[in-house]
């Protein structure tokens, strides 16, 4: 029950804003409003208003906005009778056509922003204090004498207070020598520190190199699998997002560092693993590939963001907050962009495009651990529904905004006939994509090996 509700307020939340921005913005520029709808289908509520008919429809996968003289879209009802010219869709100037038609993915970003915003204002951002938890063996903060237990307090004269802090100004540094103040039981020291370079691997499995001190924040967390990179050895073993490690080679894991240390001196070598998936307890091998100059075994996953023992929830001030949601906010739409690139040009896996079912549970497990990580989730959402609608594919608002692109170009439009025609195209892509997305959902709930058993 809590994964239908809490999948029914996050795309009803998404579509309505969406859906008013083109509604808003057309209204502004003087256009006609005929119907606002939530929903696609047979109309399951409606309110006349003075112009506009308001409907909540059965089909809730989208909306539209029916707007006077703009007779294009299927979806969106009949030709229109008579009406005042000075109010139609189509008679205004191209430029206002594109405002209108971009609204409604532009709102979705300015929900992101504020969404994001509202959660780091509200409930905060997870942080880990700078202090050290362990130091990795021959690592740069081994040979200047960092130990567990010591507090950084400053990298090169900026004070810090968390972990994060840390690793962003060790990254800015590109491997230069930072100064290290530090407070321990012999109390407080510099230290000139050298980060190493590393080989690494982002989350789409592209490598890319990061500066490591060495040292390891002090959090006594454990090793659950957030994110499974398609094809990596770890999801040719089977590993799945939410897994717990529980221990490796018959020896226990307590942490998700002493995991990742054992993985990267095993390049190579078959590795078998205890997993903990919910109440099942599973036994799986792994070989990790050798990465990067060192050769270093990897094999293709992240860390779960849940937090664990020592994080704290460090709130913003609404003008900080509002900045750090747009940051988030661009960074979650440049994952998208690339992410969508990679699918197109089959650098991922068409396995890893998900539809609905994928879209409720995941929203069912955010509900489930809090509504500031539903909320969160929300505006990761709205920048992926606003980056999709973005594609410039007819039947979508990508597609229209080619469109008025090419008139404003040729000085004329694209003739009735051409558009109909790629709006039928259109359609029936995107509905192959959407049976596609579904079956993909159905796949990873094994429905099908269970119904044919």
């Amino acid at each position: 029950m809590m994964t239908i509700v809490a999948f029914v307020a996050v795309l009803g939340i998404l579509i309505l804003i969406h859906e008013w921005g083109h509604f808003i913005v057309a209204r502004m520029s003087g256009v006609g409003v005929e119907r606002f709808s939530i929903g696609f289908g047979p109309v399951l509520w409606r309110f006349k208003g003075k112009e506009t008919e308001y409907c909540l429809s059965a089909i809730p996968m989208g909306g539209y906005v029916k707007m006077m003289g703009d007779d294009e879209n299927p979806l969106e009802g009949g030709k229109t009778g008579a009406m005042d010219p000075a109010r139609a869709f189509n008679l205004k100037p191209v430029w206002v056509r594109f405002l209108i038609v971009f609204a409604g993915p532009g709102m979705n970003f300015v929900l992101a922003v504020v969404l994001t915003a509202l959660a780091f204002m509200v409930w905060g951002k997870p942080v880990v204090p700078a202090v050290v938890g362990r130091v990795a063996e021959g690592s740069a903060a081994a040979q200047v004498g960092i130990m567990a237990g010591d507090k950084i307090l400053a990298v090169d004269g900026r004070a810090v207070q968390y972990w994060d802090e840390v690793q962003s100004l060790v990254q800015d540094g590109r491997g230069r020598t930072l100064d290290l103040k530090v407070a321990g039981p012999g109390g407080e020291r510099t230290l000139a520190v050298t980060p190493k370079r590393v080989a690494g691997r982002d989350i789409f499995g592209d490598e890319q190199d990061y500066w490591d001190l060495g040292a390891r924040q002090s959090v006594s967390d454990q090793a659950k699998i957030g994110d499974v990179v398609s094809g990596g050895p770890a999801a040719k073993a089977g590993l799945k997002a939410g897994d717990l490690v529980v221990s490796l080679e018959g020896r226990p894991v307590g942490s998700w560092d002493d995991f990742a240390d054992a993985i990267s001196g095993r390049a190579g070598q078959p590795t078998d693993l205890g997993i903990k998936r919910g109440e099942q307890t599973l036994a799986l091998s792994v070989t990790p590939a050798p990465t990067g100059p060192e050769g270093k075994g990897r094999i293709g996953v992240s860390h779960s963001t849940a937090p664990g023992a020592g994080v704290v929830f460090v709130r913003s001030n609404p003008a900080t907050a509002l900045w750090e949601g747009t940051l988030k906010t661009w960074e979650w739409t440049y994952l998208t962009v690339k992410g969508m690139y990679k699918l197109v040009t089959v650098q991922l896996a068409p396995s890893n495009i998900g539809g609905p079912i994928q879209i409720a549970a995941a929203a069912g497990e955010q509900a489930r651990q809090g509504i500031n990580y539903l909320t969160l989730f929300t505006a990761l959402i709205s920048v992926n529904l606003a980056v999709l609608n973005l594609l410039p594919v007819p039947m979508l608002d990508g597609g229209h905004l080619l469109f008025f692109a090419c008139e404003a170009v040729l000085g004329r439009p694209i003739s009735l006939r051409k558009r109909e025609i790629a709006q039928q195209v259109g359609f029936v892509l995107l509905m192959m994509l959407m049976v596609y997305a579904v079956y993909n959902d159905l796949s990873r709930l094994d429905v099908f090996s269970r119904f044919f058993r």
